[in-house]
């Protein structure tokens, strides 16, 4: 059986309050949705054939996790984090697949896209956003370890330090970070190559920024240029 809660640990919240204050599904079901119809749109060699695999696997995934911990998110079972990582994995793993090979593309076959630089910009656009997407899973998935555990423990052992947390005064009382403030930590990421209003204080999630921000910078500056190119 689970411990009770100590009543003396000033982190740690009530089953009860753990379950208010949990997420709920919906954000992530979305963001997910959206990913897994944009990758069936790539042309057939950016994305993982036959078309049908990406969202099958994703939503029957998130079917399992809706399920495994079913109204808000609060449960605390080493399964599901295990099918929440292998979730964002398969996202991440089929997104790299689809930039890896644009990116090999524009740097040695100039006759790519020919004369379509729409084509390229949707393309390198739908790379750009799903990884947008991973990325944002990936820090809310793993940030004080998980959307249940911040439920439990909503002020333990953070990795990144958001504005709410500096300025609790103009915040909500009892905030903790959700979905879509993970999404735009990752939109900001992805766009602004560093830090913005968020920091990071963990080395690993450090390292996960740099990352995307890398990642980013190269895809946009190939797709961008490699359009004018074609324009001209």
């Amino acid at each position: 059986m689970p411990s009770s809660p100590d009543p003396t640990d000033p982190l740690r919240v009530t089953p009860d309050q753990a379950a208010a204050r949990g997420e709920h599904w919906w954000p992530v079901v979305l963001a997910v949705t959206v990913v897994a119809v944009l990758h069936v749109t790539l042309p057939s060699r950016y994305r993982v054939d036959p078309a049908w695999v990406l969202p099958v696997a994703t939503f029957s995934l998130l079917a399992v996790l809706v399920v495994g911990d079913p109204g808000r998110i609060d449960r605390q079972n080493a399964w599901l984090r295990v099918v929440t990582q292998l979730l964002v994995g398969f996202i991440t793993v089929a997104n790299m697949f689809a930039g890896v090979h644009l990116v090999a593309d524009i740097l040695t076959d100039n006759s790519l896209f020919a004369n379509n630089a729409t084509g390229l910009l949707a393309t390198g656009g739908v790379v750009w956003v799903t990884n947008v997407v991973a990325f944002a899973l990936w820090y809310w998935s793993l940030d004080r370890g998980g959307a249940a555990a911040r439920a439990h423990r909503p002020s333990e052992n953070p990795a990144f330090v958001f504005p709410e947390m500096q300025y609790a005064d103009h915040a909500p009382a009892g905030w903790v970070p959700r979905f879509a403030d993970y999404l735009s930590l990752s939109f900001w990421t992805a766009t602004a190559f560093s830090p913005t209003d968020v920091s990071a204080i963990k080395v690993w999630a450090k390292l996960l920024m740099m990352t995307q921000a890398a990642m980013s910078l190269a895809l946009g500056t190939l797709v961008i240029a490699r359009a004018i190119n074609i324009l001209q």
